[in-house]
């Protein structure tokens, strides 16, 4: 369960929309909302080393990324224990949920259902979507309550839906983050950085979505594939990350840039190789290997 210390600034996307392949820019958004379900997820970019320290799209790599998310999302290393995490946060969006915080508010949670819905008909969601097609762009829970958390919760021991939300985080989140850090010549604590930015801030141009961070940061310093320094340059994104932060109550709170990913960036770690230790709202965290 989430502590007292991570609640507050559980972060949640500004700007949640379908991410389409990634070469130059991610694709700018509308606030607030997502276009339906349309299109296969993208194929991973070129890999790096298979090894650990390589490409986040590394099985191993890539359960090391999602636990440092979930470090400061929900003060666990467990992830998988989210599937069934939901709340309301009182962000203004709504339902709060799953593995990297769907919101009914922001049209993800939408589509996730609507996936769900089509590996598995007759599932315990599947009645909820009307319900979530009207409360999307809202914090409403009109049509959710009273039984919409119980059966959430009940749902997330189901395969299938633990199989629909890894799908969604990879469509919306992972892949597009990772083919993006993957073309600018990041590694892995670069293709980290990128994923957790997309999954606080959401895609999209925006000054505060993943786009308007890395462009605020390409006026600081090149990429590597622009010839730059990849410490200078992921020192300059994670200052626009944090700029970014500091634009709303509910990511104000900075030390998942702090005390986790800058610890990394100070030790030289760009292949994200263990042991890694950081701290995240105060407590202590440690993967080995």
């Amino acid at each position: 369960m989430p502590s007292a210390h991570a609640r507050p600034s559980r972060p949640r996307a500004l700007y949640v929309a379908m991410a389409a392949v990634l070469i130059t820019a991610v694709t700018a958004t509308v606030a607030n909302a997502r276009p339906h379900r349309t299109t296969q997820p993208p194929k991973p970019g070129a890999t790096a080393s298979a090894s650990i320290g390589g490409s986040l799209n590394d099985p191993r790599m890539k359960d090391i990324a999602q636990q440092l998310v979930s470090s400061a999302e929900n003060s666990s290393l467990d992830w998988k224990a989210q599937f069934a995490y939901i709340e309301d946060i009182k962000d203004g969006r709504g339902y709060t949920a799953g593995i990297v915080g769907f919101c009914s508010g922001t049209g993800d949670m939408l589509d996730l259902v609507e996936h769900y819905q089509k590996l598995k008909p007759g599932n315990p969601l599947g009645k909820y979507l009307p319900a979530l097609r009207k409360v999307n762009g809202s914090s409403s829970h009109s049509g959710l309550d009273p039984d919409f958390v119980g059966d959430w919760k009940k749902a997330a021991q189901d395969p299938a839906f633990q199989q629909a939300q890894t799908d969604e985080r990879d469509r919306v989140y992972f892949n597009p983050s990772v083919m993006q850090a993957q073309t600018d010549g990041l590694r892995a604590l670069g293709q980290f950085a990128y994923y957790d930015a997309i999954v606080m801030h959401g895609p999209g141009n925006e000054p505060v979505s993943f786009g308007g961070i890395r462009a605020a940061a390409m006026k600081k310093a090149r990429t590597p594939a622009q010839g730059g320094d990849e410490k200078t340059y992921l020192a300059a994104f994670l200052d626009a990350r944090r700029v970014a932060m500091k634009t709303e109550a509910a990511h104000e709170e900075t030390d998942r840039v702090d005390t986790e990913q800058l610890v990394f960036l100070k030790a030289g770690n760009l292949d994200l190789r263990p042991p890694l230790a950081w701290k995240v709202y105060g407590e202590s965290f440690r993967i080995d290997g």
